[in-house]
């Protein structure tokens, strides 16, 4: 198979870190091509070697990858398995490269130490696919850590974990480069993925009732189930799927295998065959679940915990979303099991019952990774997340005024505040826009009659010095402060955004509307004036003042 240009730029920055010395943790969105890089890379590797699935269930499916690129290997399983995986590889592409005596070997993480001490000592290359669950101390860790003669290479879609914890060298990872392909939205836009629309029905579900488990950073098992299974919300799911979607083959996912089953029996009651996938289905029940599913005999598989990372059925058209999750691995990952382009499908239908794409936003959004850990209770505003029209259901970007399917003006609930409008100066009451001027208007006061007013106010000399002193700074920080977001502002107008969504996006990005920015004393005012200019381009960065020390 020949690699794409993106997937031989990726192998080449893997070359290169190891070539440094260091750990390479590569990034592809979700189906574009991962695993078809590291079999390559496998391929081309000299030594033993294996890779490590994250889950058995993903375990043939790196057979199939490695067998298309003629890699000869054994896999690390129980018989049974074994001999299904083979059948299958026979089945998809009518051969079969497994070989007992093989040094390459592909296990689960949970079957890896069935390997043998002789040939651990030997292997040369690790592989670990879905790497953002790698932690030093945890079982993936462990994993890497019985072969201390290989260098290592990590795989995923998403480089970050719900928990905050890094995946750094320096942090509580392993690995020391992030080596990145291109963003989701240009491989949309070169045809490698399909592009998407999103629904957003209404929803009784409150996941504010649900809390967060300190282990995984996620939403906590119990209490999503509870509460999702509280709002009643199995009509719906199929009332929208048969409304925008009716025919489609599609994956919903379920918060529980009950519940799975209350909506497969839903789905069927209304004419749409499905069937329940979860993790202790039997592996020939799954097999022949998917067979169906692709002939299309089943328009929706509802699963539980299973097909979020790395399965690959380029059939799905429709993904639905009946679990709530705080990882945006899992969210963008269950959201790009609909992405893989398939002669006839012009976009992937997403309708999302639980609210995951207003709390994490587009996919394709452009994200900075980094192997840091990071705060995982950080608040993040964020100017590219979403609301939910209510005129059409369609998810868009909160910058907007107006919804850009059907022209629809949410009305904000309150005027009062520039967060009830998102920063739009426009939509705020004139009380509140007065209060807002006025703050503005005593830090541009000219000091002299500032010191006029200390001194029929009663003030001592001393402190008249010491107020226009500090009035005469903050003027100064705010010179630089609106020099700065000038700048921003016009390259936000030169990317096409109004002057009502460059308030918008101001204000979801830093978190303060223009007007309350040009009101802050002089410390507060060169803390943002830094944070904008690290925004800018580097033109611009260039021709802003950075400030006082």
């Amino acid at each position: 198979m020949q690699l794409r240009p993106y997937q031989s730029d990726l192998k080449a920055g893997i070359d290169s870190v190891w070539a440094q010395g260091g750990t390479p943790l590569g990034v592809l969105p979700t189906g574009s091509g991962k695993t078809v890089v590291f079999s390559r890379i496998l391929r081309d590797h000299h030594g033993p070697a294996v890779v490590i699935a994250h889950r058995r269930e993903l375990v043939g499916q790196i057979s199939l990858a490695l067998a298309r690129e003629g890699v000869v290997h054994r896999i690390i399983a129980p018989d049974a398995t074994v001999r299904a995986i083979v059948r299958k590889n026979v089945e998809k592409i009518g051969r079969s490269c497994y070989s007992a005596t093989s040094d390459v070997a592909v296990a689960s993480v949970d079957s890896i130490g069935r390997a043998s001490d002789k040939w651990r000592f030997s292997v040369t290359l690790w592989v670990m696919d879905e790497a953002h669950h790698l932690l030093r101390k945890n079982k993936w860790g462990r994993a890497v850590a019985l072969f201390p003669n290989a260098k290592g290479l990590g795989v995923t879609a998403t480089p970050e974990r719900a928990d905050g914890k890094g995946l750094g060298q320096g942090a509580s990872g392993v690995f020391t480069h992030i080596v990145e392909g291109p963003p989701m939205r240009e491989l949309i836009d070169a045809g490698h993925l399909s592009d998407y629309q999103i629904y957003v029905p209404p929803s009784s579900l409150d996941v504010s009732q649900i809390s967060i488990s300190r282990a995984t950073g996620d939403y906590s098992v119990q209490d999503m189930q509870t509460v999702v299974a509280k709002a009643q919300i199995t009509g719906d799911v199929v009332a929208h799927y048969l409304k925008w979607a009716p025919g489609k083959l599609g994956i919903t996912f379920a918060v529980s295998v009950a519940e799975a089953q209350i909506l497969a029996d839903a789905y069927n009651a209304a004419g749409v065959p499905a069937a329940v996938v979860h993790a202790k289905t039997p592996a020939g029940e799954r097999e022949d679940t998917i067979r169906r599913f692709e002939r299309r005999e089943l328009l929706q598989l509802v699963n539980v915990d299973i097909f979020g990372e790395g399965f690959d059925l380029p059939a799905i058209e429709v993904v639905s979303f009946v679990r709530p999750t705080k990882s945006f691995p899992l969210y963008s990952q269950s959201f790009g099991r609909g992405l893989r382009p398939i002669p006839g499908k012009d976009f992937a239908i997403i309708i999302d019952h639980v609210g995951n794409i207003v709390e994490h936003g587009l996919p394709d959004a452009y994200r900075v990774y980094s192997l840091k850990s990071r705060d995982a209770k950080a608040p993040a505003l964020n100017p590219m997340s979403l609301k939910v029209c209510p005129g059409c259901a369609r998810a868009f970007k909160r910058i907007f005024v107006a919804c850009p399917y059907c022209d629809y003006v949410p009305s904000p609930t309150s005027r009062s505040s520039p967060a009830h409008v998102d920063g739009d100066l426009v939509e705020l009451d004139a009380a509140t826009l007065e209060a807002m001027r006025n703050a503005v208007a005593r830090v541009d006061m000219d000091p002299a009659a500032y010191a006029q007013e200390l001194f029929q106010r009663g003030c001592p000399e001393i402190g008249i010095r010491a107020n226009t002193n500090r009035l005469r700074a903050t003027q100064e920080a705010q010179e630089r402060l609106r020099h700065v977001m000038d700048w921003w502002r016009g390259v936000k107008l030169s990317e096409g955004l109004s002057e009502r969504e460059s308030f918008k996006s101001f204000y979801l990005e830093f978190g303060i509307d223009v007007l309350s920015a040009r009101a802050l004393t002089a410390k507060d005012a060169d803390e943002l004036c830094e944070r904008i200019r690290a925004t800018l381009p580097f033109a611009a960065q260039c021709m802003a003042p950075a400030p006082a020390s």
